[in-house]
């Protein structure tokens, strides 16, 4: 199989369904998405008239901010060229078959000299969970199967700005941890803010009773808080970028230095021996 007929890594149609059943009371991570992204803005010297946000959870972030076009998580963005000083990419690109397209879509969609900032999970998310299933699987059935979504590493997800064409690229992550009762009522949480598994290679067979009580008794024991309480990460990574513009900083050319770095640190310069 070609990579061009190799099948997507997600299945549109399953996410789809699985948002539209998601609960308000466990999308805590894209509230404090829009709180970490009101932070951020609140430290750009710059007025946003034009912004876009995109997103599979609409009432949230046109709360947050009103006069934004608010527009869905499809594989094609419904976004006009040129058209908006700040774009907000909105916790749905690791879900997205190909994330540096849709960069790409968003930095055509800015003005010049506009701001790009992209929420996603990112690759320390759910590593616990990721541990006790995989051992538990092995261990009760001798194979493995796609259970939790690979995740793009912060060294790996700040290369795509540039792949996109954006300048100035930035990328730093938070690491939320959240505690839950059992495995059950972790998993439960992920069906709320629809973050279960929509690989398109996932098992589509019930799972082995056995394995999910193997993970459990693994995720306590090795994931467990002092009060009994289980552990779950979730990596918060922020992506930021400015569309190109020649009112931009540049680099100097090599060579073209008007002073010298011994000056400015006051330090004594000497020839190194050859």
């Amino acid at each position: 199989m070609t990579a061009a007929s190799a099948p997507p890594l997600f299945d549109r149609v399953a996410l789809t369904t699985r948002r539209a059943r998601a609960r308000d009371d466990s999308l805590f991570l894209h509230r404090t998405a829009v709180e970490d992204v009101q932070d951020r803005l609140s430290m750009v010297k710059r007025v946003f008239t034009a912004p876009a946000i995109v997103t599979p959870f609409a009432e949230i972030w046109r709360d947050a901010f009103p006069q934004a076009r608010i527009v869905a998580d499809d594989d094609t963005l419904d976004l006009e060229p040129g058209q908006h000083d700040l774009a907000i990419h909105a916790m749905c690109l690791h879900a997205a078959n190909d994330p540096v397209g849709q960069i790409i879509q968003c930095r055509r969609a800015l003005k010049p000299d506009g701001f790009l900032l992209v929420l996603m999970l990112g690759g320390e998310t759910l590593t616990e969970l990721r541990a006790v299933l995989g051992q538990a699987e092995a261990e009760i059935t001798g194979g493995l199967s796609p259970r939790v979504a690979p995740m793009g590493e912060i060294r790996d997800l700040g290369a795509l700005l540039q792949r996109a064409g954006l300048a100035l690229p930035v990328a730093d992550s938070l690491t939320l941890t959240a505690e839950y009762r059992d495995l059950t009522h972790l998993m439960h949480d992920l069906r709320g803010m629809a973050e279960t598994n929509v690989m398109t290679a996932r098992l589509h067979r019930p799972t082995r009773r056995a394995v999910f009580d193997r993970a459990a008794q693994l995720y306590a024991d090795h994931f467990a808080t002092a009060s009994g309480r289980l552990r779950a990460s979730f990596e918060l990574v922020c992506l930021t970028g400015w569309a190109p513009d020649e009112s931009q900083p540049k680099p100097l050319r090599p060579g073209s230095a008007k002073a010298r770095l011994a000056d400015a640190l006051k330090a004594m310069e000497f020839k190194l021996p050859d």
